[in-house]
């Protein structure tokens, strides 16, 4: 009979402890910008091959860009009811970007330049960047 309830009793003593439930909630969200860069705003380097231009975002903090994720989109070059996330390929032209504190900058790079055809966008581009949070667990 004691050894009857001796295991009933460490049955139910582990099956309690089973039981213990931890919850994790996080509380924090994405931010996103939306900026236009005009066509004044590009600036031609690298010998041509490269089309440049940086945006200030006071929101990007040296945080951001230590431990946090940013993701970039432009306005797809064709269809303008989309975005394109950089980097991107498209029509010979290689857009990417690299971040900092307090701003982007976005490259096209051309496997080509003409000096008729410098390839400087004409009309205004929209820019979506979104900034992710992350905890650093390092």
């Amino acid at each position: 009979m004691k050894v009857k309830l001796l295991l009933l009793l460490c049955i139910a003593t582990f099956g309690l402890a089973s039981c213990k439930k931890d919850t994790y909630i996080q509380e924090s969200s994405n931010r996103t910008i939306v900026l236009t860069i005009q066509p004044n705003q590009w600036v031609i380097a690298n010998e041509g091959r490269t089309i440049t231009t940086d945006l200030e975002i006071p929101e990007i903090d040296q945080f951001n860009v230590d431990i946090e994720g940013i993701l970039v989109y432009l306005d797809h070059p064709v269809n303008r009811d989309g975005y394109i996330a950089l980097p991107y390929t498209y029509s010979g032209n290689s857009y990417s970007f690299e971040h900092f504190n307090s701003g982007i900058a976005i490259d096209i790079q051309r496997s080509e330049f003409s000096t008729q055809n410098p390839g400087v966008p004409t009309v205004p581009i929209r820019v979506k960047v979104v900034l992710i949070p992350s905890v650093d667990i390092t």
